[in-house]
């Protein structure tokens, strides 16, 4: 790390991701989207989600991404494959690939998130940071010690309504003091679609994104 680099900026970013490729991503929205506007819609918010990250001082950015990096990647991110396996693996191997510092892991479903969302992250004291999801999931797992990622992540149910609540509490189980973010809601449907582009800051790509397709139905 560079010698001027303080606790304020020592988090290592992470964002798993996938490839937007129709098909392959954001199925439930299909119907009534199209597979091409599902993925032009997980671009959108994968790109914000990206472009959020820049802003946020950090030592390390890395993208875990299961794929082929595209135009939507901005510079200033690693690139990392993410290996076999359900998502619980995937995830405590994301952050297994952490040097020393706290890291914070977040999805591509969440394009409503700002830099002050996660100010306190790796600062505050706490040797755990979680966010919620609307939908019993969550958006953001951040460990002050990413090396005992294993152990807490192997073995959560992943994609339940329930994920949230197992994966926090095993952070409470294993006597890490946790720090909450926001409760926010993921984009897993077209309900989700629309009620998340109100909430989106100025200037983002998903909302812009969405008005693009309703005005391509008129």
């Amino acid at each position: 790390m560079n010698a001027r680099a303080t606790a304020r900026d020592a988090v290592t970013l992470l964002v798993i991701a996938k490839e937007p490729v129709p098909g392959r991503v954001k199925t439930r929205l299909t119907p009534p989207y199209t597979p091409q506007e599902a993925a032009a819609l997980a671009e959108a918010a994968l790109a914000d989600t990206l472009h959020t990250m820049l802003h946020v001082p950090a030592r390390r950015r890395v993208l875990v991404l299961d794929g082929t990096p595209g135009t939507w990647l901005p510079h200033g991110f690693e690139v990392v494959p993410q290996p076999s396996g359900g998502l619980d693996e995937r995830i405590a191997a994301a952050f297994e690939r952490c040097d020393d510092g706290p890291a914070l892991l977040l999805g591509m479903d969440t394009p409503q998130v700002t830099p002050d969302l996660l100010a306190g992250v790796g600062r505050d004291g706490h040797d755990a940071w979680f966010g919620s999801a609307a939908d019993g999931g969550f958006w953001a797992l951040g460990l002050a010690d990413p090396a005992g990622a294993g152990a807490l992540v192997r073995g959560v149910p992943m994609s339940t309504d329930r994920t949230g609540a197992v994966q926090r509490r095993r952070l409470v189980e294993a006597g890490l003091t946790v720090g909450d973010l926001p409760l926010l809601r993921d984009v897993d449907t077209a309900a989700d679609v629309a009620a998340v582009a109100t909430c989106c800051p100025p200037g983002s790509r998903f909302t812009a994104t969405l008005a693009s397709l309703a005005e391509t139905v008129r």
